[in-house]
């Protein structure tokens, strides 16, 4: 969850932005999400979604992430700056729900990329496939 979060933040911003992110003072906090019937796909859109929101509504830019799952939550240790300091080149509308995909890969299990610019990857780990509107 903290990579894809950390995806949906690349792909909005601007080369210059991601200079200007890096150097900026960070603030730490932690941000909660529930989860509906413990659906862990429906928990990292939902998480996405939450990432996205704070980013244009609250001015927090999220930066870094260490995600975790427990008791029906997604509960993550943020570091976020002001959004309104990183300047953006895409804007992503909203996290669908097409093509969704969360899967755990186990040792020695290897996914391919869905494009030749995108690697495989080999377990173990959990593997995360969304798409989003732009």
């Amino acid at each position: 969850m903290s990579e894809a979060a950390c995806g949906l933040q690349e792909i909005q911003m601007s080369p210059k932005g991601a200079d200007s992110a890096a150097s900026l003072p960070r603030t730490s906090d932690e941000w909660t999400v529930e989860l509906a019937d413990d659906d862990l796909e429906r928990g990292l859109v939902r998480w996405l979604e939450e990432v996205l929101y704070r980013g244009s509504a609250e001015s927090q830019w999220l930066c870094e992430a260490e995600v975790s799952v427990a008791d029906g939550k997604v509960v993550a240790r943020v570091e976020w700056v002001d959004s309104e300091m990183v300047e953006r080149e895409v804007e992503v509308k909203a996290v669908t729900m097409h093509e969704l995909a969360l899967v755990e890969v186990v040792e020695g299990q290897v996914i391919p990329g869905v494009d030749s610019d995108i690697p495989s990857f080999e377990g173990p780990g959990w593997m995360a496939q969304v798409v989003f509107d732009i």
